[in-house]
């Protein structure tokens, strides 16, 4: 019974501090008069990464985010887009992150791709939205942040937690870029926290922008391995890229909450995909074999339960330091 009761406070702490997103603000096509706050814009929901990349995509989906200028800033300053994880967007961790970021002069655009989709939270049931969707809000924000006449067009980056880990990641894709802009804007630099890297996205052609990759030494949910020979790939590919492991942190580890195990939450943790979207195959990274054909089958038959999540001190405190440390550099702040 105590194992159910922690799983429920460890749901409740992933969207019990939701920030509400809603709004009855008009979808706007751009930032020209330099607004802040809340803001609605339109973007696709593609079905999955392939019809992202393929640009196969059905209607419009009005997005929300809000938009948190420094207030000590003077001129145009950098920014960046902050993608949400599975529990959502939280006063805890997304607006915490935006906090420590204004600190440093950077503008914060935290993204809610839930909220209006009327979905409260997938850390129990991933089907209810594929990460393409996030994915594709995340670079439809960097377009409409690259519109404002307050934020250097140069210096927007992006960075998440878990599945925003993965959005972090992936928009360095160029197949998945193309899909959502036309021109040359691209993010300037990736800075995933904790995120899932057991299947691995990959393409001809990356942007090449610098990555800080942020990972739980004990993390039981996204494992920190895969992470380390993903990063390698993306290396291979032109990225900088840095790795930082705090050795005794869980997945979460900069929630100010205790860790405790979640039996319900699902993790893919022995899964072992590569997806490869220019070709739109699907292999098994290990053996080489195609299961292009079967790849819903493979993805359900690898997925597990229970996983730990919670902070660590050690890493909520060194984590902010590095990121900013790491956007000084990159920005050349």
């Amino acid at each position: 019974m105590r194992g159910i009761a922690l799983a429920g406070l460890v749901i409740v702490s992933l969207v019990a501090c939701a920030e509400p997103l809603t709004t009855n603000t008009s979808p706007v096509a751009d930032l020209a008069d330099g607004r802040a706050g809340t803001i609605t814009f339109e973007r696709v929901t593609p079905s999955g990464f392939f019809a992202l990349a393929r640009r196969e995509t059905k209607g419009t989906t009005a997005i929300v985010g809000t938009l948190r200028l420094p207030a000590k800033s003077t001129g145009r300053v950098p920014a960046m887009v902050i993608a949400h994880g599975s529990g959502g967007v939280s006063q805890d961790r997304e607006f915490w992150w935006a906090s420590e970021l204004a600190d440093v002069g950077i503008a914060a655009f935290v993204v809610d791709s839930f909220g209006p989709r009327s979905i409260r939270e997938t850390a129990t049931d991933q089907s209810q939205l594929s990460t393409a969707a996030n994915v594709a809000d995340a670079l439809s924000a960097l377009r409409l942040l690259a519109t404002h006449p307050r934020i250097d067009t140069r210096l927007i980056g992006v960075m998440g937690f878990s599945k925003g880990g993965q959005v972090a990641l992936y928009t360095a894709l160029e197949p998945l870029r193309r899909a959502v802009i036309a021109d040359d804007v691209r993010f300037a630099a990736h800075v995933p926290l904790y995120p899932y890297c057991n299947d691995w996205f990959v393409a001809d052609r990356i942007t090449a922008a610098p990555l800080l990759v942020l990972l739980g030494g004990r993390d039981d949910y996204t494992p920190p391995a895969p992470c380390h020979g993903y990063v390698d790939w993306f290396k291979s590919k032109g990225a900088e890229a840095t790795v930082v492991v705090y050795p005794n942190a869980y997945h979460g580890f900069d929630s100010s909450r205790m860790p405790v195990f979640a039996p319900n939450v699902m993790t893919g943790r022995t899964c072992e995909r590569l997806v490869d979207l220019d070709r739109f195959t699907v292999t098994i990274r290990s053996t080489g074999m195609d299961i292009t054909a079967s790849a819903d089958s493979y993805s359900r038959s690898c997925v597990g339960r229970g996983a730990t999540i919670g902070g660590d001190g050690e890493a909520r405190r060194r984590a902010p330091r590095d990121v900013k440390a790491f956007l000084a550099k990159t920005f050349g702040l």
